[in-house]
């Protein structure tokens, strides 16, 4: 077993599958469940604040030390340099086509080319933010080791690879899959998964065992090991107990920052 101290990512967001489900909205409340979140046990909050981005992460920051990761990688660059602007520590890019399939007839289907992804790479160095890379398949792959060999990016290489997700780049929760796909990755990888309704709990252990991270919220599934609907930071919770109890210590903030290549906290 990989002693690696494992990182939680949280993501406090919206249930894409069940949008009725509750989850906060305004920046206050975000603070208030990021700093829950951390005390349970999260070292990254995965951020949906498009609505107010610089007021979010003010706030987040004045109720802990959590890092920071803006998501909302559907949207254009142009759409997210508030968050760059505000100091945030990093930013989810997704790797390839964004083609997505969720309740109510919420769909995404965006082609996000090399171009694209090297204007993310080129303004993630001009604000000394850490890229966070979306990776669906193995094409997501090889589009990372694209900006890699053209020196765009460096290492650490921080990725999340998502299973069970419907839609277009759907891929199966499964061990074969999982391991097949990290198989690829580039070294230097860091390497969480994401995990969406069924067979969340047997993948996430299947990550621990293998030295990744992982990340649980109401975006991603937030049904707890029992069927009970619970808040993210409960869900992180039950992800440190299980982490805990696989041998496997759960990383501070800071041990995060220094494994994630995060050198500092943004004023």
């Amino acid at each position: 077993m990989d002693k690696t101290p494992v990182i939680i990512t949280a993501t406090p967001n919206v249930c894409w599958l069940h949008p009725e489900v509750p989850y906060p909205c305004t920046p206050e409340e975000r603070a208030e469940e990021a700093g829950l979140c951390a005390e349970n046990g999260a070292a990254v909050l995965h951020m949906h604040g498009e609505d107010s981005w610089a007021e979010s992460i003010r706030a987040v920051r004045s109720r802990s030390d959590i890092i920071i990761q803006c998501g909302m990688s559907s949207l254009s660059l142009d759409s997210r340099m508030e968050a760059l602007e505000s100091g945030t520590d990093m930013l989810s890019v997704i790797a390839s086509h964004h083609d997505e399939a969720f309740a109510g007839g919420i769909n995404t289907n965006v082609l996000h080319t090399r171009d694209e992804l090297e204007a993310y790479a080129s303004a993630s160095a001009r604000y000394g933010i850490r890229m966070e890379f979306e990776i669906w398949h193995t094409g997501s792959i090889w589009n990372l080791a694209y900006l890699i060999k053209r020196d765009l990016v460096s290492p650490p290489f921080v990725t999340t690879l998502f299973f069970n997700w419907p839609g277009g780049t759907w891929s199966p929760a499964d061990p074969e899959e999982y391991l097949h796909r990290r198989r690829y990755l580039p070294e230097d990888s860091v390497a969480t998964v994401s995990i969406m309704g069924e067979g969340q709990m047997e993948l996430l252990a299947c990550a621990l065992a293998a030295g990744d991270h992982i990340r649980v919220g109401t975006e991603d599934n937030p049904y707890g090991r029992n069927g009970t609907l619970l808040a993210t930071h409960e869900l992180v919770r039950e992800a440190a107990e299980l982490s805990c109890s696989m041998g496997r210590p759960v990383a501070t903030p800071a041990e995060a920052r220094e494994i994630l290549g995060i050198g500092y906290i943004r004023e």
